[in-house]
């Protein structure tokens, strides 16, 4: 995609809803498209748990060190629901599944969390920190739309429309916070968004070697990027792209890439 109108063509053709984000660091958008529409959240809910668990950790209510039990029995969000499990055919971290029934530490479950995008590390991370503190971290960072009310696979509260909703606009606004440091310190969180292992969609869009802070998520029918670029020739930029869409995931996937590397060529306009 060569220009912004090209792109805007591109996330129009979707069948269904795609947005997109892209700008400074903490600044206006130079292309947004949708930017308030909202999406399943999926994978990308996990940085703000990840932001909680760094927030509480800095304020001395967590030691990311310490022993933590590995445990598959989640408290859900629905009030007297029964608590719920993991599936670990659903899982794309399999190293937390081998230690359960034993103890991990939370700096350990973090990094299966972003790195791995697990699941199962991800329900005990946001069990430790609460949902509440990683609904607060989207009120921090500025977010106006963007909702994480339960853990992954809590069935009980989904069917009850308690959901995890983002926006392309408010995930920027979160990385933005993210990187000048506004919501807890930002090295090892950066470290690990950095060292995310699941490189198809965002980063495909990119020259190879290229530094980039990310997330992504994605379900059927849902494929999420999500990130902060910092080139060697030009200030650092986000940009995020969420779709929800009948698209298969590698025609979606192509789609994140393609708005990627129209905001690198763009890179030196923001």
């Amino acid at each position: 995609m060569d220009s912004w109108d090209e792109v805007d063509r591109a996330l129009a053709a979707a069948p269904g809803t795609a947005s997109a984000w892209v700008g400074p660091v903490g600044g206006p958008p130079a292309y947004a498209r949708l930017a308030d529409a909202t999406h399943y959240a999926a994978s990308t809910m996990k940085v703000g748990v990840l932001v909680a668990l760094h927030r509480a950790a800095a304020a001395g209510h967590l030691d990311l060190a310490a022993p933590a039990t590995v445990h598959n029995r989640h408290q859900s969000a629905l009030a007297g629901a029964e608590p719920y499990g993991n599936d670990p055919a659903e899982d794309s971290d399999t190293a937390t599944w081998a230690l359960l029934g034993g103890t991990s530490t939370l700096r350990d479950l973090a990094r299966q969390m972003i790195v791995r995008s697990g699941n199962l590390a991800t329900n005990l991370c946001l069990g430790a920190v609460g949902v509440p503190a990683a609904q607060e971290v989207w009120r921090l960072a500025g977010a106006t739309h963007s909702v994480t009310g339960r853990g992954i696979e809590d069935g009980a509260a989904r069917l009850a429309g308690i959901d995890n909703l983002v926006t392309a606009g408010d995930l920027a606004t979160l990385f933005g916070a993210v990187v000048a440091g506004d919501l807890a310190p930002s090295g090892e969180i950066l470290a690990l968004l950095e060292a995310n292992e699941h490189r198809d969609d965002l980063v495909a869009g990119l020259p190879e070697g290229t530094r980039v802070a990310h997330k992504n998520g994605w379900i059927t029918g849902v494929r999420h990027g999500a990130g902060v670029v910092f080139p060697a020739d030009a200030p650092p930029y986000t940009v995020v792209v969420c779709t929800s869409t009948t698209l298969a995931d590698d025609a979606a996937c192509a789609l994140v890439a393609g708005v990627s590397a129209a905001a690198w060529n763009a890179r030196h306009t923001f």
